[in-house]
């Protein structure tokens, strides 16, 4: 006789924005103010984003719009800056900025979250651009899609709560699961883009198909181990937030696809 099915309620029960991603900034680099800097981006359609920073707030102009809005900053190297700018004057919408002062490299992110949900694709999407950033002469490569982290599988601790693996599959595909937290059991495939930014730098973001939240992340592979980022989606309630994120990289080890590579 066949023995019956279960199924754990805990793992049917898909959790909310809101609810994996309470506390996953525990071990995130400290803020950094840019008080007093000002900073115009040249991205690679032949537009420009201008920045002028004070203690709480940058103004900005650029993607078609400007406004005052707060941000948020973290000195991930020496030389080089993650500013994530939750935009209060758009709602549901967020601008991230990577730079660099010695090489004048930059990247550019717009994360929107879409008036309504369509089957099959993500609610929260995603526009990149390169950039070069005012100052100086820009040197070394230029930021592009990368596929350096195919086949690598790593280990991220955000908090004593937080504890996720990922795999990247190919240019365009992630899977995740959760080791340890309030998702724990749970996993799936998204859909995902790896820029690289600078050597070891790597631009990682996701936008998920079952709940309306997609992220930024900069990964730094080669230096400290550490990774930034930021969250956009809609919570429990069907708002708009935005969320810090950060924590320790845990490399496993990698892979190589002998025969047909990932896409």
């Amino acid at each position: 006789m066949t023995a019956p099915v279960t199924t754990d309620s805990a793992l049917d029960e898909w959790r909310t924005y809101d609810e994996f991603a309470a506390g996953i900034d525990t071990f995130r680099l400290p803020n950094a103010s840019l008080s007093g800097t000002a900073l115009t981006l040249a991205l690679d359609d032949g537009s420009t984003l201008s920045l002028t920073f004070d203690a709480v707030a940058v103004t900005w102009s650029g993607l078609g719009d400007s406004g005052t809005d707060p941000y948020d900053a973290v000195a991930v190297r020496d030389d080089v800056v993650f500013v994530n700018i939750p935009l209060e004057s758009r709602e549901r919408e967020a601008i991230t900025v990577v730079y660099s002062t010695t090489t004048h490299r930059a990247t550019v992110v717009r994360s929107r979250i879409a008036a309504e949900a369509v089957e099959g694709k993500p609610q929260v999407g995603q526009d990149f651009w390169a950039a070069t950033a005012d100052g100086g002469t820009a040197t070394g490569e230029v930021p592009g899609p990368s596929r350096d982290l195919i086949g690598k599988r790593n280990i991220y601790r955000y908090s004593p709560h937080h504890l996720y693996e990922h795999v990247y599959i190919s240019s365009q595909r992630y899977a995740w699961q959760c080791l340890e937290g309030v998702q724990r059991g749970h996993g799936d495939m998204d859909l995902s883009t790896v820029w690289k930014f600078a050597d070891g730098l790597y631009l990682f973001c996701f936008r998920e198909f079952r709940i309306a939240v997609a992220s930024v992340w900069l990964h730094d592979l080669g230096y400290q181990l550490m990774t930034t980022g930021i969250f956009l989606g809609l919570n429990g309630d069907g708002d708009a937030e935005h969320t810090r994120g950060g924590g320790h990289i845990y490399p496993l080890g990698s892979v190589s696809y002998p025969d047909a590579q990932p896409v």
